[in-house]
């Protein structure tokens, strides 16, 4: 995964010159960088995490299957 820049000096600096203080601008700076931070350190899913999720629905399809075809034996035997 490759690394995002992020040049807060330059950041700081268009802060000022809009009229925010530096003391200001600096701590807003400060601030966006770990909120930035927190964002980025997400785990993505990988294919051996999408295989393992994949076969948990299929092995969860058969027994919905079966506790259906089970639940349907038991209607129809109250009937014939």
């Amino acid at each position: 995964m490759s690394a995002i820049t992020f040049d807060t000096h330059k950041f700081v600096k268009e802060l000022e010159s809009a009229g925010m203080p530096s003391a200001q601008a600096e701590a807003f700076v400060r601030a966006q960088q770990e909120i930035l931070a927190q964002a980025l350190d997400t785990t993505l899913a990988t294919k051996s995490d999408i295989v393992g999720l994949e076969t948990k629905v299929d092995k969860l399809s058969w027994m919905m299957g079966i506790l259906i075809a089970l639940a349907a034996a038991n209607f129809a035997k109250q009937f014939f």
